[in-house]
């Protein structure tokens, strides 16, 4: 998708954690919620080894618990989990030497992101590359563990 602002600008927004809102309270119960940085977002991917994968869920697990916070916001963390894939898109057409590793992200079944960059298919050939077996049909996912 194109943006007017370059992807890579949209990554310095800071981190905060706030008081869980009350609509959020039902799931998550009451504390500290952390609203994350695509840096933050950025440099965990970054930690993901080949031939690893890593799930939204466990990205706002382990950015939480680095921020002493309660949990992450889903929707932040995964706009964020977008626009770090994006911005890597970006370098890689800039043909930067380190490129965060975005296709290393898939969802917590397995399934892969429509809208990463290229796609599904894109992502399933990053994932090939580095080893992992990826059902193409249907719905493309990868076996997790």
């Amino acid at each position: 998708m194109k943006s007017r602002i370059p992807w890579r600008e949209k990554m310095d927004r800071p981190a905060k954690v706030v008081t869980i809102p009350p609509k959020m309270q039902k799931r998550f119960g009451r504390g500290r919620m952390l609203i994350p940085s695509p840096l933050d977002v950025d440099a965990l991917i970054r930690k993901v080894p080949s031939g690893r994968l890593i799930t939204p869920g466990a990205i706002r697990e382990k950015l939480a618990k680095a921020a002493g916070a309660d949990c992450a916001c889903p929707m932040a963390t995964g706009v964020f989990i977008r626009i770090v894939a994006e911005a890597a898109a970006e370098d890689m057409q800039a043909r930067k030497s380190r490129i965060t590793p975005y296709w290393r992200v898939v969802r917590e079944d397995g399934s892969l992101f429509e809208k990463f960059p290229g796609g599904p298919a894109v992502q399933a050939d990053h994932l090939e590359a580095e080893g992992h077996r990826v059902d193409r049909a249907g719905k493309m996912r990868v076996r997790l563990g």
